[in-house]
């Protein structure tokens, strides 16, 4: 451990399981009050527990969820977007709920996030945001993977 992010805040979204789980590890290893927030409210309990995070039972999906939270939070040193989902299936399998739901999951929580968090992240100084993608929506195209 280098203690890199001491006395950092980290907020890390889709942390119950998975990329996001291993950034909370990662991130509270390196020294950060990770504040740890997931829909699921028995895997982010869960993180939190062996982690020593702050649990946030959030849906990203909720513009009304996600600028409470970052009332409640306050500003954060990195912000880390991880939610996502993969729909299976070719463009014929995919219908229109099934579309706006990746889209609203993909995309727009992303922008919420953000847009609710860097008002404070720019009052304090500044900060970093990534933004994650698993291999399907960031590097290339993979079969039966249209959204």
């Amino acid at each position: 451990m280098s203690d890199r992010l001491r006395g950092k805040v980290a907020l890390v979204t889709a942390a119950g399981q998975g990329i996001g789980r291993a950034t909370v590890e990662a991130f509270a290893r390196e020294g950060a009050r990770v504040v740890a927030a997931d829909i699921n409210a028995t895997t982010v309990a869960d993180v939190a527990k062996t982690t020593g995070a702050t649990a946030l039972v959030l849906d990203v999906t909720s513009a009304h969820a996600v600028a409470e939270a970052a009332r409640t939070v306050g500003p954060v040193s990195v912000l880390f977007n991880g939610t996502g989902y993969v729909h299976a299936g070719s463009i014929l399998d995919c219908d229109d709920d099934a579309f706006e739901h990746s889209l609203n999951l993909n995309v727009r929580a992303m922008y919420r996030v953000i847009r609710a968090f860097l008002p404070g992240m720019l009052a304090a100084g500044g900060g970093s945001i990534i933004n994650m993608a698993s291999i399907p929506g960031a590097i290339k195209g993979l079969p039966n993977r249209f959204v």
